[in-house]
């Protein structure tokens, strides 16, 4: 099975733009992609997760990754679903947060060489004037369509600032830069970005008559409708200092019957033919499997001895 198939059969492509090509380009090992993360807090979250996984499947497969770290956009923060305006943060902050997310990323994706590239989008937003936006990517823009957005629909409802409406045009400014000054033909992201990531593409075809590509990955969402990763405490982080590999292994423990399966084909790296044997248990077996899936995510984002350690305990 190649990895176009595999995330097919995992449920984890929501939406793709032209679907063969991309098919074509990441089961050749084409693809130069990137995926972005704001550095919202000092810590990625269980929702960043799938991110990562996909873009450690991506690699293993071939591609090229370029890890972006939103140390530009961090200073006006994504509307997508949202009913608020995020919390403004300092450059301090936005670069601490930044140096916590490059750790945490440096233990799922190989960088180097011929591997892995990681760029902060600080580098050339900071330094844009506002003027020589306007005439440069402004122009290409519909205020009609972007009003239509997606990624607006919530901050509509209550009032969406000029602040906020500027970030699509930053997302897809960085695609066409990444593209330009480092090959990347393709961007991931979850499904809320959709919009902002066809944004990015007719860019890059307007300026530059190239083609690019985007695709969206299945939200983490539970059987009830509801975003995964969340406790009564908060987000399910990644740090353990945040979240302990105790709290964390428990956390997956304690998922509805409902949406075990679902987990193990979107997080796990557990085989899909093994998976498929798994979804025809009997149901008596479905805490055997929330255990697996429990130890297999702690040890992802722990390592052995902690999975073994909380796997005792739990």
């Amino acid at each position: 099975m190649k990895i176009y198939e595999e995330l097919q059969a995992r449920g984890l492509i929501a939406q793709v733009t032209d679907e063969e090509e991309v098919r074509e380009l990441i089961n050749g090992g084409g693809a130069k992609f990137y995926i972005g993360f704001d550095p919202t807090a000092d810590s990625l979250h269980v929702g960043h997760f799938m991110a990562l996984c996909l873009m450690k499947r991506l690699q293993l497969a071939g591609n090229k990754p370029v890890v972006l770290l939103g140390g530009g956009t961090g200073f006006v923060g994504d509307p997508s679903g949202r009913t608020d305006l995020r919390t403004m943060m300092d450059a301090e902050t936005i670069q601490r947060n930044c140096d916590c997310f490059l750790k945490q990323i440096g233990k799922f994706i190989e960088f180097g060489e011929g591997k892995a590239e990681v760029v902060n989008n600080a580098d050339w937003l900071l330094n844009l004037k506002y003027v020589d936006l306007l005439r440069e990517v402004g122009a290409e823009f519909s205020v009609n369509n972007m009003l239509r957005a997606r990624c607006y629909e919530q901050r509509m409802q209550r009032g969406l600032s000029f602040f906020e409406f500027n970030y699509m045009i930053m997302q897809s400014y960085d695609f066409l830069y990444l593209n330009e000054h480092y090959g990347c033909n393709m961007q991931f992201g979850g499904d809320d970005q959709w919009s902002n990531m066809l944004a990015g593409t007719e860019l890059i075809r307007r300026k530059t008559g190239k083609d690019a590509y985007a695709m969206t990955i299945t939200l983490l969402m539970n059987s009830e409708g509801n975003k995964m990763g969340k406790t009564a405490k908060g987000a399910v982080w990644l740090d353990p200092n945040k979240t302990s590999p105790q709290e964390f292994y428990d956390y997956w423990r304690g998922i509805a019957d409902a949406d075990v399966m679902k987990c193990l084909r979107l997080l796990t790296f557990i085989p899909v033919d093994e998976i498929e044997r798994m979804e025809k248990w009997n149901e008596s077996r479905n805490e055997e499997k929330k255990r697996i899936l429990a130890y297999s995510l702690t040890e992802l984002i722990h390592g052995k001895e902690e999975a073994d350690k909380a796997a005792k305990r739990g």
